[in-house]
């Protein structure tokens, strides 16, 4: 069993910045896929970003690269979105997800059906 414990939402003004934390519970949080979600108002849950169990490998989606950090520190079981140059449409609940079943070292996983346990969320509102 994983827990996950997402903070450091908020509400920020459009160019602003924030860092989202995830804290994983258990002693193979190394060897996890880790991703980031997100889910705005009357909208299904999209990608943003994902890593691998080494931190080598990084994923984005297109709407957010450039400005958002994937990162993960495995001493302290954490991941970390490091999200610059805010957007209204950033807006969202932002949810950490993990990937718990076998996988390749340098493998990021991109769908939310291959992930199998989930943070409740925080909320990031970007207002203009």
């Amino acid at each position: 069993q994983v827990q996950l414990v997402e903070s450091g939402g908020g509400l920020v003004q459009a160019g602003g910045s924030l860092r989202l934390s995830c804290a994983a519970s258990g002693r193979t949080f190394s060897s996890y896929p880790m991703g980031w979600f997100r889910q705005a108002p009357g909208k299904e849950r999209e990608f943003v970003a994902a890593i691998s169990r080494s931190g080598g490998n990084l994923y984005y989606a297109d709407s957010v690269k450039g400005r958002f950090t994937i990162s993960r520190d495995n001493a302290k079981n954490t991941v970390y979105l490091q999200m610059n140059s805010l957007k209204p449409e950033d807006t969202a609940v932002y949810y950490c997800a993990a990937r718990t079943s076998s996988s390749l070292p340098g493998v990021v996983v991109l769908t939310s059906d291959d992930y199998n346990y989930w943070g409740q969320g925080t909320q990031v509102t970007v207002s203009s």
